[in-house]
């Protein structure tokens, strides 16, 4: 029978193995579970940067749509000239 778990191995330096041991101590725990629980936090903030990502993205995108659709509609005489001052600011701050 085979257990759920995979078997894997830590290099620390000399501080952060000791800093492991005294946080396990401190928590009443093994350094595995800290280590474990190290692991957990730090999936689980990949994925909430990831979806948050992905939010902000959203909200650019719409706001930069809503602006467009304004523009055109409201304003289409400036547009030629909004194009080209964004194009020179992303030379000039950018590199693009």
């Amino acid at each position: 029978m085979s257990t759920p778990n995979k078997h894997c191995t830590v290099r620390l330096n000399r501080a952060k193995y000791e800093r492991v041991v005294e946080l396990a101590a401190e928590h009443e725990c093994t350094p595995s579970d800290i280590i474990r629980a190290a692991v957990d936090r730090y999936l689980a903030a990949g994925d909430l940067l990831a979806s948050s990502s992905r939010r902000i993205a959203r909200i650019s995108e719409y706001q930069h749509l809503a602006l467009d659709i304004i523009i055109r509609e409201q304003f289409p005489e400036y547009r030629d000239r909004l194009i080209a001052e964004t194009d020179r600011r992303l030379e000039q701050f950018h590199g693009a």
